[in-house]
This record gives C-alpha cells, structure tokens and sequence, in this order.
C-alpha cells in the first residue's frame, strides 16, 4: 500500500512536471525550431556584446598586442600594466584624483535625483488632472523631444550665463534635471493608473504628497529606474567642457581623458580610460535591465 502511493505521488509529481514544460513551450515551435531560435539571439548577443568585450579585452593587453591587425578578441598575455601607467599619471597630477571624483559623483547624483523628482513631480498633474493650458504644455514638451542636444547648445550657454552659473558644477547639473525625456515618460505611464485607485486614496484621507510618494511613485517604478539608468550614463560622461574652466571643478570624465591624450605610447592608456568609464554605466544597467525591459513592454501598450 505505502508502495503504490509512492508510485501515485511521483507520476503526479513528474505530471506536473511536465504541464510546466509544455505549458513554457510554444505549440506551433518544434524543439529544432527552439534551438535555431536559441542560436539566432546568442549570435545576435554576442554580436551586440563584441565591443564591449573588445574594450575590456584591451584595457589588459599589453602595448605589442593593442597594434596588432587583425586585431585579437582576447589577450594572450594579460598585464596590469595599463591600469599602473594610468595611476602613475594620475597621482602625478596637481588636483587630487578623490576631488575629479568627487566632482562626477556630485554631478551624476543630484542631477539624476532631481530630474527623476521634478519630472515625476510636473507629471503627476498633467497625468491626472484637467487645468487650462495642460495640452499647450504637453505639447511644448512633446515639441522639445525633436531638439538634439547640438540645436541646444547655444540656448543653453546663454541661459546659463546670465545665470551666473559658468564655472560651476550648476551649468551641468541644472540642464539635466530640466530635460523634458524624463516628463514625458513619467506622464505616459502615470497616465495608465487607474483613477479609482486615486480617488479611493482621497476618500480614504490621504494627502496629494502621500498619493504622489506612497501609491503614484511605486507604481511606476519601472519609468523611474529607466530614467535613472539613462541620466546615469548620460552625467557620468559628461566631461563639463564647455561650462567648467577651473581644474578642481572638472569631472572625472575629463580628467582621464586629458591624461590619455599623448603620444602612441599611451594607448594602453586610452584602453584603461574607456574601461573605467565603460565599467560603471554597463554594471549599473546590469543590475537594473528588468526594470528597463518592463518599461520598454509597457510602452508599447494602451
């Protein structure tokens, strides 16, 4: 007896089993068709990945391999010497290697938390309330949406002076938190929660701050880490060239690039640089691509 109920518990088990897996499976797929499919996106990946890995690879080659033609994905003799050359030249430097530092994390930090505050916050209203000029105004953002950054330029730097802010880390940080990318996205997506939920919230007592912070902001994590991700990579290379004259105001960006630029003998160098300044954003995306996923699948729907 305590035999055949083993036997009924492991057929169950492995039925279950089995539900899961085809249920996973598409039906109109074949297994060849699944694995043609799994070959096609690992070429696509690693075609996407290839400069990436191409630029690790050669932050660690040594000076000999980095000429090389053609070039080798990997090194056949890795070295540190890149790194030790890069840290020579900073340490040689007359502004402290902590205050370029210090200066990026300042910039990418409050640049990054202000826009994703006051775009989730300009959001909000045009997301679920009705007031005189709200299509005018989305509509301007929408319009500034077509504008490159180069056609921005000028209008900035003028701004920007007659603010008095050149020369400090406000011309960099300012422009960031005003960008219209993180408004636009922010309203779209508050725009898909229901507005029972809002209302429900209001009759339950709660605070417009309180349904902005605890029910709004939550629900739309997705846009919000999004915009962080690309702000992030956006303020962390910015080198603060055209606003940013004194030394020990510059960021990181620029300082390494400046110790890169030299002869040929300091490409192993420029391989140190562009991982450095590579590692971080990649990581950082790494660490947050479901969110990115899930806002970009949200996007598309109505």
């Amino acid at each position: 007896m305590q035999l055949e109920n083993n036997l009924i518990i492991r057929e169950s088990k492995l039925s279950k089993v089995k539900r899961l897996f085809t249920r996973k499976r598409n039906l109109n797929r074949s297994i060849w068709g699944d694995l043609g499919l799994l070959i096609l996106l690992a070429a696509f990946g690693f075609f996407s990945a290839y400069p990436l890995i191409m630029t690790a690879s050669n932050a660690f080659k040594p000076l000999d391999e980095l000429f090389l033609f053609p070039p080798r994905l990997l090194p056949r003799n890795l070295t540190l010497g890149n790194f030790k050359d890069l840290f020579e030249l900073i340490g040689n430097s007359w502004v402290p290697f902590s205050r370029y530092f210090f200066n990026t994390i300042f910039i990418t930090v409050l640049g990054t938390a202000g826009h994703v505050i006051f775009a989730s916050m300009c959001a909000y209203p045009l997301a679920k309330y009705k007031f005189p000029g709200k299509t005018v105004l989305f509509t301007l953002v929408v319009y500034s949406l077509m504008f490159t950054p180069y056609v921005t330029n000028i209008p900035n730097y003028i701004i920007i002076t007659r603010l008095g802010l050149i020369d400090t880390v406000w011309a960099i940080v300012l422009p960031a938190i005003g960008s219209s990318l993180g408004l636009y996205l922010m309203k779209q997506f508050m725009e898909q929660i229901p507005d029972d939920l809002i209302e429900s919230a209001k009759i339950d007592g709660a605070s417009e701050y309180r349904i902005y912070w605890q029910i709004v902001m939550p629900l739309v994590k997705p846009a919000w880490v999004t915009l962080i991700i690309l702000l992030f990579q956006r303020l962390w290379t910015n080198t603060g060239g055209t606003f940013i004259f004194s030394e020990e105001k510059k960021p990181l960006s620029y300082a390494l690039t400046q110790i890169a630029q030299g002869s040929i003998e300091r490409a192993g160098t420029i391989a140190a640089v562009s991982f450095i300044m590579m590692i971080v954003p990649v990581t950082f995306f790494i660490v947050s691509q479901s969110k990115v996923l899930e806002t970009f699948s949200t996007s598309g729907m109505k």
